[in-house]
């Protein structure tokens, strides 16, 4: 498996067309779009050097009565096997 689908498969992120539910505010948003990309972390506070690794950047759409797919509210975020920030802010609502 590579490592783009292991980010998938372990943080259980949607995809493209998918419906997730903000676990803050209880708001409906859609996937739009999904791109492998790289994303720097910090492995020591000591070193310098930039660690890069495997990130999965979901772009989602607020979903709203009477407005077209794509138009308003967007937001986007990385994720990657060292973070929990999916499984903290939303859930899946299909």
């Amino acid at each position: 498996m590579n490592a783009y689908q292991e980010i998938i498969q372990q943080k259980g992120l949607p995809e493209v067309g998918q419906t997730v539910r903000s676990k803050a505010h209880g708001t409906l948003w859609r996937v739009m779009e999904k791109r492998e990309v790289w994303q720097n972390i910090d492995v020591e506070e000591k070193s310098s050097d930039p660690h890069m690794v495997p990130a999965i950047y979901l772009t989602y759409w607020r979903q709203q009565e009477g407005v077209q797919p794509g138009v308003g509210r967007m937001l986007g975020y990385l994720y990657t096997l060292y973070d929990n920030t999916f499984e903290a802010n939303w859930e899946r609502a299909d």
